[in-house]
């Protein structure tokens, strides 16, 4: 690639840092020379921004710093704008998480955007990654465009103050073009799409049109992987993320992009004190209704003020609110800590429990009551309810088999009525009487 490709190709930065490269590159294409060591002295601070390596802070926490523009390979503008190389930071992330020393990093990022080629590649190195190990970002300045791409891959993305910007996902092309200069442009191409533009001539429709598909292209994967890395929605990141804007401080956590605030050292230390919290990848919380935005197309709209059915409480200091999700990241130490606590005493209980349902006369229900004791939410007294049901329904069923082993009743006889069964006895006994008397008088 060279560098007139990186420069006129597709960008993730801010426009105003864009500009500045094309200055630079104007400057080097005249043949001029650019004097590093005057600019260098005209603002005070060295100028070369080599990627440097990932340095390992007590406690195993690796910080790996990465600042100024994003760009495939270092390189001329990188030099003087200041920049950052995704194939160098890259391998020092590999680095971090196969060295033994580490347990977790840090990506302390400031940076305006820059290129996207190589930028999705990185994003998904750090998604990947922080599988293995827990990779937390934070910025004490800027995380903008390819910044944030890669940035939010991280389990969590942290910002040091409320003045912090955060955001400007977008993409763009930026192409001047002189239309006074003396210079023309004469190709022999092949191919329909070969040369769409030329640096003294405007855009034509259709040249427009080919290069809004592509920024179109760029645009939807960075909005699908912002998605996917921040556990929410297409929809969600279009309506309340991607529009272009810059968000400070607690807009962005309010907009989902951030999770918390912290300074560097702070995280530096509770990632050190208990990495296990920063292993788990934080989902956007939504804090504030979505601003109407040109941006968003015909993206659903939500009107929930926070993330689906997630508690939120107010912080009586300040009235922010507060979710299990920015306790938890806030608050690491005091998180982990409580939990311990609820843990144990729901394990108390728990124990209280079986032993209060395993003490109850079974009354040949033993079975049950081990059932009810080891299901993990029956109480005492809804067992001793159970076993009764159980009883009463096993009573009856033993009265119900026992009317069926029953012998059958004995065939009645062929007398007459039951009405006359009274008369009918005293004639057979008035019969029988004077048969007896004559047979005695005969004798």
């Amino acid at each position: 690639m060279t560098l007139l490709d990186l420069i006129t190709g597709v960008w993730a930065i801010e426009p105003e840092k864009l500009r500045e490269i094309q200055a630079i590159y104007a400057t080097h294409l005249r043949g001029e020379k650019i004097d590093i060591a005057a600019l260098e002295a005209r603002m005070g601070r060295p100028l070369s921004n080599e990627q440097q390596a990932y340095a390992v802070e007590p406690g195993g926490v690796a910080v790996l710093r990465m600042s100024g523009i994003i760009a495939p390979k270092a390189n001329l503008f990188m030099q003087v704008s200041g920049g950052m190389s995704t194939q160098m930071a890259t391998k020092q992330l590999e680095s971090a998480t196969a060295d033994p020393r580490v347990c977790s990093t840090v990506l302390a990022m400031d940076t305006p955007g820059g290129n996207v080629i190589g930028t999705p590649e990185m994003a998904s190195a750090v998604y990947e990654l922080s599988k293995i190990k827990p990779i937390v970002t934070h910025s004490d300045g800027v995380l903008a465009s390819a910044g944030y791409w890669i940035g939010c891959a991280a389990n969590a993305v942290y910002i040091s103050g409320p003045t912090v910007q955060v955001g400007s996902i977008g993409v763009v092309v930026d192409r001047s073009y002189n239309p006074a200069s003396s210079s023309r442009e004469e190709s022999i191409v092949a191919g329909k799409y070969k040369r769409l533009s030329k640096s003294n001539e405007p855009l034509s429709d259709e040249a427009r049109a080919v290069v809004q598909d592509d920024v179109d292209y760029v645009y939807s994967l960075l909005v699908d992987q912002v998605a996917a890395y921040r556990d929410t929605t297409s929809e969600q990141v279009l309506e309340r993320m991607a529009d272009g804007r810059v968000f400070r401080g607690q807009q962005a956590i309010d907009a989902g992009l951030v999770d918390g605030v912290l300074t560097l050292d702070a995280l530096v230390e509770s990632m050190a004190t208990d990495p296990a919290p920063y292993a788990k990848r934080r989902k956007a919380v939504f804090a504030v209704a979505a601003l109407p935005s040109p941006s968003a197309g015909a993206a659903p709209k939500d009107t929930t003020t926070t993330r689906e059915k997630e508690p939120v409480m107010a912080d009586p200091d300040n009235k922010t609110p507060i979710t299990r999700a920015s306790f938890e990241q806030d608050h690491a130490p005091l998180f982990a800590q409580l939990r311990g606590e609820f843990l144990a005493l729901g394990a108390t209980q728990e124990r209280e429990r079986i032993q209060a349902v395993l003490a109850l006369d079974a009354h040949g229900e033993k079975e049950l009551i081990n059932t009810l004791a080891f299901d993990g939410k029956t109480s005492a007294g809804d067992a001793a309810l159970a076993v009764l049901k159980a009883q009463a329904a096993r009573t009856s069923a033993a009265a119900a088999q026992h009317q069926q082993d029953a012998p059958p009743a004995a065939p009645g006889s062929a007398s007459a009525a039951p009405t006359n069964q009274g008369e009918d006895t005293d004639r057979s006994i008035g019969k029988r009487a004077a048969a007896a008397f004559n047979e005695l008088r005969g004798r």
